[in-house]
């Protein structure tokens, strides 16, 4: 084989059905000069067996089981551990990369020299003949991620702010010598998302879809539990520690804030409007006056 260019680590809890389209979304990429560090959180289906599967058939796959579910944070934290190339990726294992998405992403960076690359993804929603139907860019991943830029930086391009997900993005190793996901919380990628942008010199993005994100049918992907008290104080939390990281950078935090009074307030207003337990309208109540009153220093 080839020595890669870039390592994707593909993270994975009990996502058996969902698995072999995410590798084939590897394998069928236009771009070889890639390996994968598949690595299941201590699923209690078949995620693992599948992954050690693939392993044995194609040597650019490497399995790792961890004995125990310590979460997405922890899950890339332990990739990122096995990493020897220039390059670093993430997938998750219930989603799909586009053919060209390593092509692009790499070969962008290769010509740029910038620390990373940002693209667009989409999102794929269930339908009732067990199909699913990919949906347009949303307006928050086009302002990100279109026209294609290179070599910018935080202050000239504020609104790569929106862009929070680890996935469709590609770094150089480098990036990742003082950086890791926070473990034990929901929404881990946030805060590491605005902390990329802020340590970076430059970056690219491409208004190309990346990915594939899907929406489980059976409701069990953590944007798909936010009535959850625990869930929403993770929301929350990774909001605001987000907000923190971009203090220094007035106009990107403040297009951060417009976004989630945009996006996010409203959605998770209408779940506590009629929640049954008042600490959620409570927490959200909290989050509000806190986006409200603090001002950038």
């Amino acid at each position: 084989m080839t020595d890669p260019a870039i390592t994707v680590i593909v993270p994975g809890l009990d996502v058996a059905p969902y698995v072999p389209a995410a590798l084939d979304s590897l394998r069928n990429q236009t771009r070889g000069d890639w390996c994968a560090i598949l690595i299941d959180d201590g699923s209690t289906d078949e995620t693992g067996d599948l992954f050690e599967r693939a392993a044995a058939r194609d040597e650019r796959f490497r399995a790792l089981r961890l004995p125990r579910t310590r979460g997405l944070g922890a899950a890339r934290n332990a990739g990122l551990e096995l990493v020897t190339t220039p390059f670093v990726g993430f997938l998750d294992a219930d989603d799909e990369f586009t053919p060209r998405a390593l092509e692009r992403m790499v070969g962008t960076l290769e010509h740029t020299g910038s620390d990373f690359v940002i693209g667009a993804y989409t999102r794929l929603r269930p339908q009732p003949d067990g199909t699913y139907l990919d949906g347009p860019v949303q307006p928050w991943v086009a302002a990100a991620t279109s026209p294609e830029r290179h070599r910018v930086t935080l202050d000239e391009h504020p609104a790569a702010t929106g862009s929070i997900v680890a996935w469709a993005k590609v770094s150089r190793a480098r990036v990742w010598d003082e950086l890791r996901f926070p473990e034990g919380r929901l929404y881990e990628d946030q805060v590491v998302a605005q902390r990329m942008l802020v340590s970076a010199s430059v970056f690219d993005t491409i208004p190309d879809v990346v990915v594939r994100w899907r929406m489980r049918p059976d409701g069990s992907s953590i944007t798909q539990r936010e009535s959850e008290l625990g869930v929403l104080r993770d929301c929350l939390e990774a909001m605001s520690e987000g907000l923190d990281v971009l203090r220094g950078h007035s106009e990107a935090r403040q297009a951060r804030v417009d976004l989630i009074k945009e996006m996010d307030v409203p959605r998770l207003r209408t779940i506590a409007d009629s929640h049954p337990d008042l600490r959620y309208r409570e927490a959200l109540d909290a989050f509000e006056g806190r986006l409200d009153g603090g001002r950038d220093s």
